[in-house]
């Protein structure tokens, strides 16, 4: 298929983008401030049922809309965080067909011998990594890793796994000293990573479920663990689309989209800020993307907690969805353009939306922030799961490349927190640029490489 409008028959979704609402009503309701509807966003992010592909006339109007209300509702102001990514481990069961980042846990165990490319880290071996990131200036630590079969939330959870009949096929278990290493257990791997005073941003969904599974536990039960030890703020990932239809196509191992509420519910009644998130251009429609839409805002309806909503555009090249002739591409420039331009216009409660250099470049990146974003990731000095699944622009942006960019499209760089409740403008005219906000950060400028020198990499890449 050509686009991730084109679907095969035998998908046979029942929701499809038509409705009675007209592309001028739902534009001229976006430019009055209305609350969007269903229909509404359908309309937008389409250019109009009544016209086949996207109309560029109307495309821009949309996008003009949309970025006048980010100016009006966070102004000029571009935001990103010093941050690393910390990925416990690779090994996972789960079989999504657009991951190419997870590799079958049984190659993991002590007695194989496939080979693979994966990793898990003990406890240890990320307090370590995190602490050099930490010397080096960051202030937050992202990590989203594999449903690793030995992973439980803490010691009670691996007596009543390992207490069914058949723990493997019943709640996904094996013990830890059936493989060549042992990850520990959640609440190890967030004291861990929890050094000094950094932001650890981790524990999705997913996670949380593979965290509970086999108990009567809930989620906030779960989630409140998990911030004793040091959890920070969770990430609203796994969500893929939010629609049941689509996830039976393409993450039919995964939590369904009840499961996904609640448990953002219980991480914000926890005490935890959230994210949500999309990841839309494979089989989905654009009736499926503005109804997850929907389910995010009636979430922060309920909440309050989401700080910021990220589009993240499927990358295909080397994932199941791909090689198994699902989908023979991602989602278009265009469709990019509208994503983030009806995220900003339809999510009236979020403040934040997030355009990401890591999915789309640099040049697609800038863009994406004249289209209704005001954010631009982080640092991210290590990056794994984008690179795995055949994304092409590396791992690294220092912050003279924030400055840089930020000021060539007439915005202002600040560094913000991962909760924005700390911000720091950055004068462009007063170099060099490092973060400040960390717990020892000193406005040092970061480097890609630890063992170079303490001097800017602002250029590596070039």
């Amino acid at each position: 298929m050509s686009s991730a409008r084109d679907l095969p028959d035998e998908f046979d979704f029942e929701q499809v983008p038509e409705t009675d609402q007209s592309f001028e009503n739902a534009l001229a309701n976006a430019r009055d401030g209305k609350r969007l509807t269903v229909a509404d966003g359908i309309e937008l992010i389409t250019t109009g049922t009544d016209v086949e592909g996207i109309d560029s006339v109307r495309k821009e109007q949309v996008l003009e809309i949309a970025d006048r209300r980010r100016a009006e509702e966070v102004g000029d102001e571009v935001t990103f965080v010093a941050n690393l990514n910390n990925n416990v481990t690779t090994a996972c069961n789960t079989g999504c067909l657009f991951c190419n980042f997870k590799d079958t846990a049984h190659a993991f165990e002590a007695d194989s011998d496939v080979e693979h490319p994966g990793f898990t880290k003990t406890p240890a071996e990320s307090r370590e990594v995190v602490e050099d990131a930490l010397d080096r200036g960051i202030y937050e630590v992202c990590s989203v890793s594999g449903l690793h079969p030995a992973f439980a939330l803490n010691e009670e959870h691996h007596e009543i796994l390992a207490s069914y009949d058949d723990p493997e096929s019943e709640v996904n278990y094996k013990p830890p000293e059936v493989y060549a290493t042992d990850p520990g257990t959640y609440v190890e791997q967030m004291a861990a990573m929890s050094v000094g005073d950094v932001h650890l941003h981790s524990m999705t969904p997913e996670e949380a479920y593979h965290a509970r599974r086999g108990t009567d536990w809930d989620y906030e039960s779960v989630y409140r663990e998990l911030a004793d030890a040091g959890l920070d703020s969770a990430p609203g990932t796994a969500a893929e689309i939010l629609v049941d239809e689509v996830r039976d196509v393409i993450c039919p191992g995964k939590i369904r989209t009840d499961d996904w509420v609640a448990a953002m519910e219980g991480a914000m009644a926890a005490g935890l800020d959230t994210t949500a998130t999309i990841m839309y251009g494979h089989v989905e429609n654009a009736a499926h993307r503005v109804q997850h839409l929907q389910v995010v805002r009636d979430l922060q309806d309920r909440t309050g907690g989401i700080t910021e909503f990220v589009p993240l555009s499927f990358i295909h090249e080397n994932t199941p969805l791909y090689k198994h002739g699902v989908v023979d591409d991602g989602a278009s420039d265009a469709e990019d353009e509208l994503m983030i331009a009806v995220s900003r216009l339809f999510l009236d409660n979020i403040d934040h939306i997030q355009a990401s250099w890591v999915k789309a470049g640099d040049a697609r990146g800038l863009k994406l922030l004249n289209c209704g974003a005001d954010d631009f990731m982080g640092t991210i000095l290590s990056e794994e799961i984008t690179k795995r699944a055949g994304g092409e622009y590396g791992e690294y942006r220092s912050f003279a490349d924030y400055v840089d960019m930020i000021t060539a499209i007439g915005r202002t760089p600040v560094e913000r927190s991962t909760d924005y409740r700390q911000r720091r403008r950055i004068d462009p005219d007063d170099p060099p640029f490092g973060p400040e906000l960390g717990p020892r950060a000193d406005g040092t400028p970061l480097i890609s490489d630890p063992g170079g020198d303490r001097t800017d990499a602002a250029h590596a890449d070039d």
